[in-house]
């Protein structure tokens, strides 16, 4: 069995830290300022959404606390140690499906076991344990041409899974899923972390999505991305559908959309009215309350 269902919890472990990170790059127009002082932390076990006007260093952060990206200044912390590169202790996982078209389902799953050294039958089995737990266990001899994407982007989740990370890292998953089949894949993630409680760091530009799974939820400032406001979501869990239509759930989303729409206008030089609103559009989502796109 994965050694995330077998072993009791580590609730001291999974401990993310961010310490006033500056992120710069250099372009032919001089230094350009993508994340600036931002200080935030995740939790052991919490699930935190960063959502933020376009372009506001959101996952120029998440990249930088999977160990791809080196911060210009400050620090990120996995346990109290510094994040010096990619590792194990993180799975990451894309809006881009990234599966092995050639590996049938399993096989994806059992990729990052191999790497690790696990025998075949310890692969096998870890790998038909966590399938189950997404629903995808009929389907471990399919190849990713012959799935949806829904079903590709478990099978990704359950590959970043697979090999037992401390943390879990998202950057819009599900972004480019239809309406429909994005609701569904969030409270199946929900349900699987409500199992597994890992820590998750998500990344997302749609409001509903970020107050239906997080636990906390830092809304970040247009360029230079700072943290505008660090905001606890009220909602019991376990998250069930039926708290997307509480006047609670309404709320916290309004108040996160106005704090989103004025860094928006502001970024866009804060003089355009509700009619003249150019590049900033606002859609509405599949449970009816808007996101900023």
């Amino acid at each position: 069995m994965n050694a995330l269902l077998s072993k009791p919890i580590e609730t001291s472990r999974g401990h993310i830290e961010v310490r006033d990170l500056g992120i710069q790059f250099d372009t032919r127009g001089g230094t350009l300022d993508a994340v600036s002082e931002v200080s935030l932390h995740v939790n052991p076990g919490e699930f935190v959404s960063l959502i933020g006007p376009s372009g506001c260093g959101k996952s120029t952060l998440l990249n930088v606390v999977a160990g791809f990206l080196e911060p210009s200044s400050g620090q990120t912390l996995l346990d109290g140690r510094a994040i010096k590169g990619p590792g194990s202790d993180r799975g990451v996982v894309f809006q881009q499906y990234s599966l092995f078209p050639w590996m049938t389902v399993r096989k994806n799953v059992e990729f990052g076991l191999k790497m690790q050294g696990l025998s075949a039958n310890e692969r096998e089995t870890q790998a038909r344990t966590l399938l189950g737990l997404a629903g995808l266990l009929s389907f471990e001899n399919h190849y990713p041409d012959q799935l949806s994407g829904g079903m590709k982007q478990r099978v990704g989740i359950v590959r970043a899974l697979a090999t037992s990370p401390q943390v879990l890292l998202m950057d819009e998953p599900f972004g480019a899923l239809d309406s429909q089949t994005r609701v569904v894949m969030q409270e199946i993630l929900t349900n699987m972390w409500q199992r597994l409680r890992l820590s998750v760091l998500f990344i997302t530009h749609d409001i509903d999505e970020a107050v239906f799974l997080s636990d906390r939820i830092y809304v970040m400032t247009a360029r230079p991305g700072r943290i505008k406001s660090e905001m606890v979501v009220p909602l019991p869990r376990p998250r069930t559908p039926e708290m997307m239509s509480t006047p609670q759930f309404a709320a916290m989303a309004g108040s996160i959309r106005a704090l989103i729409r004025e860094e928006s206008l502001a970024a866009m030089g804060g003089e355009l009215s509700d009619g003249g609103l150019g590049g900033l559009s606002t859609e509405i989502g599949p449970r009816g309350m808007s996101s900023v796109v």
